[in-house]
């Protein structure tokens, strides 16, 4: 007698998303300090968009005619334009790639104006080698100056740095105070990571609801990723009162700004509706788009709605596919196993044929 099939998907456990929220820690450290965050394309590979800017600016047009030059090099350095305090031509080169033109104008400002702006960016330009030698000590140096300046950004980047150890050695606790003093300045992944730190109970003793505090200062300034970890708190109860709407909410923003765990969530959430509407159809999509950016949970519910037509047209060869797929990353499902032994050669042919596809190896 074959079992009943669910009508319902089930969603990670918390402690597997609450490893996944931590993970960032250690992502952040290894990669270095970034006060620019850079957004993902959840569609193609990450060509190198171009950062944020730690402050607003409008880059205006050089008043002196340009001159030819080979396409996407920079010529040689020249004297900076002449400089206005109300407009950051620094930042403005940096945004088109001219990043040694960038370095000029900053290094310029920085020394004959004190602009932590243009420190910060040092620092930012130092620290990722662009247009100049990387040299962690120059760039720890400019953050350093900026920090004492007031800037939160050069804060979030020197106490990343401190924490991660570049220059070594690591200095975890002075990493954290920067944090802490960015975030009380506004700074939303500094709030964001301190709050982690508070997870993690080393520099801190472990502390869920201060962390749920920092997670949801960062959340209302818009940071997904914080707004996600959030989510998984009010789903669970942890460090704040359980809430279902709350956490869907929650999941929903994080997913629109194309936080990866949090399309997962939020698809199966609009599946079972829990904590908001139940909508098949858009669940589908989400789950969908969550699985072409290669997410095995997201790869094998999708698998279990097509295969047994969860509330959708089933379609068991592309459900085969996301299958086989999302095997192949780790995420096995015995259940789906021995269904697709129980396909037709054809089906099982053509879902093996998509999988391959898939992975470019036909």
């Amino acid at each position: 007698m074959t079992a009943p099939r669910r009508a319902y998907l089930v969603a990670p456990s918390w402690a597997s998303l609450l490893c996944a929220v931590a993970m960032t820690t250690a992502a952040s450290a290894q990669s270095g300090p970034n006060p620019f965050p850079k957004p993902i394309d959840s569609e193609k590979p990450a060509a190198k968009p171009a950062p944020k800017a730690p402050k607003k600016t409008e880059t205006p047009a050089p008043s002196a005619p340009k001159k030819s030059a080979p396409a996407k090099t920079e010529a040689a350095p020249a004297a900076p334009p002449p400089d206005d305090p109300r407009v950051d031509l620094a930042y403005g080169a940096y945004q088109q790639g001219l990043y040694r033109t960038a370095f000029n104008i900053a290094l310029k400002r920085a020394q004959e104006m004190g602009d932590p702006k243009s420190m910060t960016l040092l620092g930012e330009l130092y620290s990722n080698a662009l247009g100049i030698k990387r040299d962690d000590a120059k760039a720890a140096d400019w953050y350093k100056q900026a920090a004492d300046r007031g800037d939160r950004e050069a804060m979030f980047a020197l106490g990343m740095m401190k924490i991660s150890g570049r220059p070594p050695p690591p200095n975890r606790e002075e990493g954290a105070r920067l944090l802490a003093s960015s975030a009380k300045l506004g700074k939303a992944a500094a709030a964001y990571n301190l709050g982690l730190l508070y997870i993690e109970g080393q520099i801190f003793p472990q502390d869920i609801k201060r962390a749920a505090e920092l997670f949801r200062q960062a959340a209302d300034a818009g940071n997904p990723e914080a707004q996600y970890a959030l989510a998984t708190f009010y789903k669970e109860g942890r460090g704040v009162e359980k809430n279902l709407t709350e956490s869907a909410k929650l999941m929903r923003a994080a997913a629109m700004a194309d936080n990866l765990d949090a399309e997962v969530e939020y698809g199966i959430a609009l599946f079972n509706g829990t904590g908001t509407p139940k909508d098949v159809p858009l669940a589908v999509a989400v789950l969908t788009r969550a699985a072409r950016q290669n997410s095995p949970i997201a790869q094998n519910r999708l698998a279990r709605i097509l295969v047994d037509g969860l509330g959708a047209p089933a379609d068991k060869v592309q459900g085969f596919k996301w299958h086989l797929i999302a095997k192949t990353a780790g995420n096995g499902d015995p259940d789906l196993d021995a269904q697709f032994q129980q396909l037709t050669p054809i089906e099982r042919a053509k879902s093996e044929d998509l999988a391959k596809k898939w992975f470019g190896t036909k």
